[in-house]
């Protein structure tokens, strides 16, 4: 008799248990897919600055070198299939100005917003930008223009 007690007093618990444990774990596979979309996002747009900055270090001119940034980090992006409207793309290309021989740098920072309002997760903004830079040493003995 004991255990038909025990039985109904049980009875329902599993339906009580499901209630709240299937929307927590809904919630932390949500935020886990989130975490790896963000993740995927600034390791694109990480490689877009590296990329922008390389072919602006090997341009010829400040001008050609603000485009070749420009060029170099939209390619990228679009490359990777990285959904984020045109990127931001920054380039300082003030290096181009200073003397031969004298060492200098391009620094090239890409801006993404990244769409997260598809992923429906309590909490989460619609959108968040991810921001990487990038730097790349322009030859020290080459002409500059």
């Amino acid at each position: 008799m004991t255990t038909r007690s025990r039985t109904a007093r049980d009875r329902g618990s599993a339906t009580l248990e499901a209630a709240v444990g299937v929307p927590a774990f809904m919630l932390f596979v949500g935020l886990v897919i989130v975490g790896g979309r963000l993740a995927i996002a600034h390791q694109t747009v990480q490689s877009a600055a590296s990329d922008a900055a390389r072919a602006a270090s090997i341009a010829r001119t400040q001008t050609s070198a603000d485009r070749a940034a420009t060029s170099a980090a939209v390619s990228s992006v679009a490359s990777q299939h990285l959904e984020c409207g045109a990127p931001r793309v920054t380039a300082d290309t003030i290096g181009f100005r200073s003397r031969p021989g004298t060492p200098a740098t391009v620094t090239v920072t890409v801006s993404c917003r990244v769409p997260l309002a598809d992923l429906a997760v309590p909490g989460i903004p619609g959108s968040r930008t991810v921001t990487a830079t990038a730097r790349s040493p322009i030859d020290t003995f080459r002409e500059r223009r």
